[in-house]
């Protein structure tokens, strides 16, 4: 019995993970009215999909810490990102765009996002060459950075159809892009010389949020795509 629940714990913070997603989805067609306290419903989608890659994070955190992998984990994992990474943000965008866009039409490019990020997801677990860095954008960084950027509309305003439909497009891309190899954060050891970049991701995206707040999350994804067009010797 004991055996069974220890196997089925990571499996249960993935289930999470899905429902905060879905909350996220909800949340988003709520967007500028205030749901929970003083939180409109952008802001709650913002925290939910925030958790949602805690969830994910941890989920993976104590699959190996209680050697509980399968491969129901691995299915139940990749269609949980599908919602919580994918339509998620992809709805939030949607209402971004309803909401302060010239016209209906350029919202419906954010259903790009959840497209590719169904590619990515599918070319992710059929390709073995993708066990310690990524070919193309992870979901959840293209997660976070539409965090980002929904913030940075709130906060200095909405840079019109043309750019935002260019930047869902690009970015979207971005995910089935094989040939841009990306590292991964994950840390094997602490060592500085091997996680030298994953270090530095991590103090940019502090400096970014202090400086710059919420919006500051756009500038990380930017930098961690950057600083991996850098080849590196040292690190994965």
């Amino acid at each position: 019995m004991l055996d069974k629940i220890k196997s089925n714990i990571p499996n249960t913070i993935t289930c999470l993970s899905l429902v905060c997603g879905c909350m996220a989805i909800i949340a988003s067609f709520g967007y500028d009215t205030i749901l929970v306290g003083s939180l409109k419903g952008y802001q709650l989608a913002f925290i939910l999909i925030g958790v949602a890659a805690v969830c994910d994070f941890l989920d993976g955190a104590a699959a190996r810490a209680l050697h509980a992998y399968s491969t129901l984990g691995k299915e139940l994992d990749s269609l949980s990102d599908l919602v919580s990474f994918g339509v998620a943000p992809g709805m939030l965008v949607f209402n971004t765009m309803s909401l302060y866009g010239e016209a209906a039409w350029p919202a419906f490019t954010a259903l790009f996002i959840p497209v590719m990020g169904e590619l990515r997801l599918a070319r992710f677990n059929i390709d073995d060459r993708q066990t310690t860095s990524f070919l193309g954008l992870p979901i959840p960084a293209n997660a976070i950075f539409w965090i980002g950027a929904c913030a940075a509309i709130n906060s200095y305003g909405y840079p019109g159809d043309i750019i935002m439909s260019a930047g869902v497009i690009v970015m979207s891309l971005l995910m089935v892009l094989t040939g841009l190899k990306m590292f991964s954060l994950k840390f094997k050891n602490f060592s500085l010389r091997e996680n030298l970049r994953r270090y530095i991701i991590i103090m940019a995206a502090i400096l970014f949020v202090v400086f710059c707040g919420v919006p500051g999350l756009a500038w990380t994804i930017i930098l961690y795509v950057l600083m991996s067009l850098v080849p590196s010797k040292t690190q994965a």
